[in-house]
């Protein structure tokens, strides 16, 4: 799976007690929140104490405090892995775009968070829990503007808008609808309820041609 809380580009994302310089403090904070994605799997968001991610990863109760002091900051820190991720897809997809000329632009991004819907387990069982924090929901707020703006940069690289603030406005609605779209889905099925998929990729096909016509 990765490190659950290094972004792309190496760092870390969620602001840590102490920021793990050495390779292997790095490496026990990556087993430490593998560990912790586990418990939360396994046992649900419930079961993420301080205690129980320590014995899971093997290190002692106050090695995890010098990183993640209580159940708040482990659920921040997988979180923001999760939608670091997301989020590179994102970036993925629209170094692609421009290249491949997707007949299908809204297929192709169902289809993509569908399957990354599908191997993340940790994300539907903490977004599905009901345990996100204060800080997590305020991330994922301007997790999906970040990921309105990456439809935003697709469409102009396909020719399909032009820049404005109407068109970053209607990308953050389309993808504010898909979202809740996809958790239903996986709500319903953790494969994703097809026919709900079905249903979006219409609606948002629907809607993003009505956004490219007005920029005939």
């Amino acid at each position: 799976m990765g490190d659950p809380a290094a972004e792309p580009g190496g760092g870390w994302p969620v602001p840590l007690r102490r920021t793990p310089q050495q390779a292997r403090s790095r490496a026990r904070l990556a087993r430490v929140l593998e560990a912790a994605e586990r418990v939360l799997v396994g046992e649900g968001v419930q079961a993420l104490t301080t205690t129980r991610v320590a014995a899971e990863a093997g290190v002692s109760v106050g090695s995890l405090y010098q990183y993640l002091p209580d159940r708040d900051a482990i659920i921040d820190a997988l979180a923001s892995g999760y939608l670091a991720r997301l989020e590179a897809a994102m970036d993925d997809l629209v170094a692609v775009a421009g290249a491949e000329q997707w007949d299908d632009p809204v297929g192709v991004l169902i289809d993509a968070y569908a399957a990354i819907y599908r191997t993340e387990h940790g994300f539907r069982a903490l977004w599905f829990g009901g345990g996100l924090t204060e800080q997590t929901r305020a991330a994922d707020r301007e997790h999906k503007r970040r990921m309105a703006d990456g439809v935003r940069r697709i469409l102009l690289v396909l020719g399909l808008a032009h820049d404005d603030e109407a068109l970053t406005r209607a990308c953050h609605a389309a993808v504010l609808a898909a979202d809740a779209l996809a958790q239903e889905a996986f709500r319903r099925d953790p494969a994703g309820d097809p026919g709900l998929l079905g249903e979006a990729a219409l609606m948002l096909r629907g809607y993003l041609t009505g956004i490219a016509a007005r920029y005939r």
